[in-house]
């Protein structure tokens, strides 16, 4: 699945993923491939994410995603 996360100054990644685990306002969880649409706020932790090989960590103060046609959009602060 794609994984794109924003913030309101630039891109900071895009790229392709087999998972994501996001801090959301009621605890972590996970995006895996072919998820259910899904629009959630997010509080502040770390996104993490798994690229090929390496695993990825990411800090955000809050913000918001959308899951939808196996495109995650994190738009973080």
């Amino acid at each position: 699945m794609y994984l794109e996360i924003r913030t309101p100054d630039k891109s900071v990644f895009s790229g392709e993923v087999s998972l994501v685990q996001l801090p959301g306002i009621d605890g972590l969880f996970e995006i895996l491939e072919h998820h259910a649409p899904l629009v959630a706020a997010l509080q502040k932790g770390r996104i993490k994410c798994q690229a090929q090989e390496e695993t990825l960590f990411f800090n955000i103060n809050g913000g918001v995603t959308e899951v939808l046609n196996d495109k995650v959009l994190v738009l973080a602060e």
